[in-house]
């Protein structure tokens, strides 16, 4: 039997994304690779712990679960955790900065300055700027007087990011204009706090490192992995946790979250799709019946 590898997380590097895995190995991902893995018959997921540690009890989570925790360990992991806002006296420098997605999907967020724009990456950012640095409270009040005074979401649903990555504007100056108008507004807002630093506006675009360039639209996503299912394809695309792979006659997003908690392995299939599939509802008068 095929040796079964547990998957750690999708990594971005300046060289592009890497799966990574339990006990250091990493696959790089460039366009055009074949994408294979499957879940053996009777595999189970299980919790995969918190901040570092294995779950106590080896909990089986829900396929469907992004984050892979059972509930007393995803309270562990959020505990101590910026995103919750749980964390006052982290010593550390942050930016605050201005993210697109697509148009109309512009958010506010902040990062730990030494992460640069690894989160952004993360996240599935098309475009993004700084807007200022400083202490975590500082960036933090920065945050709620754009959502504030402008308006604007700290967070974009993954589901409208898919929506839209095959239809962006051609240009990085069409994906830039957004950030560029919102980061005009955001500067000229009273009541910055004082220890927050501005910086100018400097769009950086992700377009090519996603490899979103004549992105064919996907048919649909995988909602959740399974006991002898599997996953092969051409990859085409990936953006923050998504994975664009050609199967089965159309493009497939597989949010490589989903992955996380399985034992997995290498299959041989070409093109093949026997896992869950949501069709999205915008394709289903051009979708093939029967396709997945």
């Amino acid at each position: 039997m095929a040796q079964a590898w547990r998957y750690k997380g999708l990594r971005w590097s300046a060289d592009g994304p890497e799966l990574a895995w339990d006990g250091g190995r990493r696959s790089a991902l460039t366009w055009g690779k074949r994408v294979a893995f499957g879940v053996a018959q009777g595999g189970v997921r299980t919790c995969v712990g918190a901040r570092g540690h294995a779950c106590p009890v080896r909990a089986s989570v829900s396929g469907r679960s992004t984050g892979a925790r059972c509930e007393d360990c995803a309270r562990l992991d959020r505990a101590h955790s910026v995103a919750a806002d749980t964390i006052a006296d982290d010593p550390r420098p942050y930016h605050v900065y201005l993210a697109w997605f697509g148009p109309g999907m512009t958010k506010v967020g902040i990062t730990a300055l030494e992460r640069g724009s690894a989160r952004l990456l993360e996240q599935g950012a098309v475009c993004f700027s700084w807007l200022g640095a400083g202490p975590l409270m500082a960036a933090r009040r920065t945050e709620e007087l754009l959502r504030a005074a402008l308006r604007v979401p700290d967070r974009i649903p993954y589901a409208d990011k898919r929506a839209v990555r095959s239809g962006l504007p051609a240009s990085a100056a069409e994906r830039a204009a957004e950030v560029e108008d919102l980061h005009a507004r955001a500067v000229a807002l009273d009541a910055w706090p004082e220890s927050l630093v501005r910086e100018p506006c400097q769009p950086v675009d992700h377009a090519g490192v996603f490899g979103l360039a004549d992105l064919p639209a996907a048919v649909g996503e995988v909602t959740e992995l399974v006991a002898g299912g599997a996953v092969s394809g051409r990859l085409v695309a990936a953006a923050g946790p998504d994975l664009h792979v050609e199967a089965g006659g159309g493009v497939v997003v597989v949010d490589t979250r989903l992955m996380t908690g399985w034992e997995l392995l290498p299959t041989g299939g070409d093109g093949e799709l026997t896992v869950p599939v949501r069709e999205f509802r915008e394709r289903e008068a051009t979708t093939q019946d029967g396709l997945f």
